[in-house]
C-alpha cells in the first residue's frame, strides 16, 4: 500500500518511487513482479498518470525495474544480502564512532575567551562599511558580473594596496607586482607551485606559524626548523642549513612575539644574496604597534629581487574577508603570469571593489587609527592587570603589538595543566606547543592569550579568574 502526503514538500511522483523502492529492497516485492499499471495505479491513488510514470522511470533508471513490451514494469533481481550487509557495517561504523568522539568543548560554555585572531565587534566599521558597499553595488555594471576579472586582482585595488604599502611600509613595487588572494593558504599554494622545479626544501622558524608549516608540508616540501633567540630567528642556523627559501615574520614573530632587529635583517639579506635564496616576509600584523612605529619591512630595505612580501586584512580589517595579497619581485613575476596564466582570482570581484573604495576614500587609514587606540588600551589593561595580580609568577612574552601575548610559568605547571586549570574557572587559554616543530625543545609551560576579541572589562575579569585560578592555593 502506497501512502501519499499531499502536505509534503517532497513531489509526490519521490513520495512513489521511494515507497515502491523500499518494498523492492526489503523483498516485499520479489524479482519477476510485476507493477501494476501506470494506469491502474494512477487510478487508485487519485494522480496523474504522469506522475506515476515519472516515479516508474526513476525505478529504471537506478535498475530496480525494466519495461518490457507488452508485460509492463517487472521487477529485476537484486541481491538484498548486500544491501543488509552494507546497513550492518553501517550501523556498526557509526556506533564505533559516536563511541571514539571526544568530548565536546563547547566554547560558549567559557565565560572568559582569550582566543587569538577573533576581533572585536563594536570595532568593526558597519555603518560605513554598509555604506560603500551599496556604493559599490549601485555602480557595478552587467559588464563587470559577466566577465571574469584581472587573474592577479582588481587593477584599482592593487593600485590602492600599493600606495598604502608605500607610505605605510616604505614598499617599492608596481600595481602588477601585488596579487590578490582568498586567504594566506592559496597564497602560500601558489608559491609553493612557483618554485617547485628549483626548490624542494624550506625553513620555518620554531616555533612559528603552523598554518604555514601545514602548508608547504602538504604541498610536498622538506621543512627545515630553525630555532629562535632573543631578537628572532637564528640566522647561524639558516646558515648551516641547506634551505634557500625562508619563511619569517620579523616584525612580529609569530608566535613569541620578538622584533627582528636592523642589524639582523641585513644579515638576512645578505644570505638571501650569496645563497641566491628567497626570503618570504609574512607582514601578518605590522599596523598594530602600540609603543612605537610600525617596523620597517625587510622588503622596503634593498635587494627587493629576494624578498616576496605578505600582508593581510584579517587583522587590521576582518578575518571573515578572507583577503590577503603579495608583492612578487620582477624576477618571479614572468614565471607567474605563465604558470598561472589561465588561473582566475578567486575573491569576489565585489569585495575587492569594496576594499579598494574603503581604501581610496580614506576609511581604511581611519579605521586603522581607531582601532590600534582600541588595541592599545585593552593590550596595556591586559599587562597593567597581569602585572597588577600575578607580578613576578609569570613572565611575559611578545608585548607592545598584535592581539597577543604569551604567558610563560615559573611554578611547575605544564601547560596541560594551566588550560585545564584554566578551564575549571571559566576560562579558555590556548597551547605553545602546537607552534612547535620540535616538541622537545619546548619548556611546556607557556599558554596563548589573545585578546582582540574582548572586551577591557573581560579582560579584567578574565586575569583575576586566572590568578585564582593558578596560584590562588600558593598565595
Amino acid at each position: 500500500m502506497i501512502i501519499l502526503h499531499d502536505d509534503s514538500r517532497v513531489p509526490l511522483y519521490i513520495q512513489i518511487y521511494e515507497q515502491l523502492k523500499e518494498k523492492i529492497i526489503s523483498g516485499q516485492m520479489s524479482e519477476g513482479s510485476k507493477l501494476l499499471s501506470t494506469r491502474s495505479l494512477s487510478t487508485t491513488l487519485n494522480v496523474s498518470r504522469n506522475t506515476v510514470e515519472s516515479a516508474y522511470l526513476q525505478l529504471c533508471l537506478e535498475g530496480y525495474v525494466e519495461s518490457k513490451a507488452g508485460s509492463g514494469f517487472i521487477v529485476l533481481e537484486l541481491d538484498t544480502t548486500i544491501i543488509s550487509k552494507l546497513k550492518r557495517e553501517d550501523i556498526k561504523k557509526l556506533e564505533e564512532h559516536e563511541k571514539n568522539l571526544p568530548e565536546v568543548n563547547y566554547i560558549n560554555a567559557y565565560k572568559y575567551n582569550f582566543e587569538y585572531g577573533k576581533l572585536s565587534a563594536p570595532d568593526f566599521p558597519l555603518r560605513i562599511w554598509r555604506k560603500v558597499s551599496n556604493k559599490c553595488l549601485a555602480t557595478l555594471t552587467a559588464e563587470d558580473m559577466i566577465s571574469y576579472s584581472d587573474n592577479k586582482g582588481e587593477p584599482n585595488l592593487q593600485i590602492e594596496i600599493m600606495k598604502y604599502l608605500n607610505h605605510s611600509r616604505g614598499l617599492s613595487c608596481n600595481p602588477e607586482q601585488v596579487i590578490i588572494f582568498p586567504g594566506l593558504e592559496y597564497c602560500l599554494g601558489l608559491l609553493c607551485q612557483l618554485f617547485r622545479q628549483d626548490f624542494d626544501q624550506i625553513a620555518l622558524e620554531d616555533p612559528g606559524h603552523i598554518g604555514a608549516r601545514d602548508i608547504f608540508i602538504n604541498n610536498g616540501y622538506n621543512v627545515i626548523p630553525i630555532g629562535l633567540e632573543k631578537d628572532g630567528m637564528d640566522l647561524k642556523q639558516l646558515e648551516n642549513s641547506s634551505a634557500k627559501i625562508v619563511y619569517t615574520t620579523p616584525s612580529h614573530q609569530f608566535p613569541m612575539g620578538t622584533v627582528m632587529p636592523i642589524q639582523k635583517r641585513l644579515k638576512l639579506l645578505d644570505w638571501a644574496m650569496r645563497k641566491d635564496g628567497i626570503i618570504i616576509e609574512d607582514d601578518y600584523d605590522s599596523e598594530l604597534r602600540y609603543n612605537s612605529r610600525p617596523i620597517p619591512s625587510i622588503q622596503s630595505i634593498a635587494s627587493k629581487e629576494n624578498v616576496i612580501y605578505i600582508g593581510t586584512f584579517s587583522k587590521a580589517l576582518s578575518p571573515s574577508l578572507r583577503i590577503n595579497y603579495m608583492v612578487l619581485p620582477q624576477e618571479w613575476l614572468e614565471r607567474y603570469d605563465i604558470i598561472f596564466s589561465r588561473y582566475q582570482t578567486a575573491v569576489p570581484i565585489i569585495q575587492q571593489k569594496i576594499i579598494q573604495q574603503f581604501m581610496y576614500l580614506g576609511y581604511f587609514e581611519s579605521h586603522l587609527r581607531k582601532i590600534c587606540l582600541a588595541n592599545k588600551r585593552k593590550h596595556d589593561i591586559l599587562i597593567h592587570t597581569i602585572n597588577e595580580v600575578m607580578g613576578d609568577k609569570v613572565i611575559i612574552h611578545g608585548k607592545n603589538a598584535g592581539l597577543h601575548i604569551l604567558l610563560e610559568f615559573n611554578n611547575g605547571l605544564d601547560e596541560e595543566e594551566i588550560i585545564i586549570k584554566a578551564k575549571n574557572y571559566g576560562v579558555l587559554v590556548y597551547p605553545v606547543s602546537i607552534f612547535w616543530m620540535r616538541v622537545e625543545k619546548y619548556s611546556n609551560n607557556m599558554v596563548l592569550l589573545g585578546f582582540g576579541g574582548m572586551q577591557e572589562s573581560e579582560i579584567i575579569e578574565g586575569i583575576k579568574l586566572l590568578n585564582d585560578a593558578w596560584f590562588k592555593r600558593v598565595q
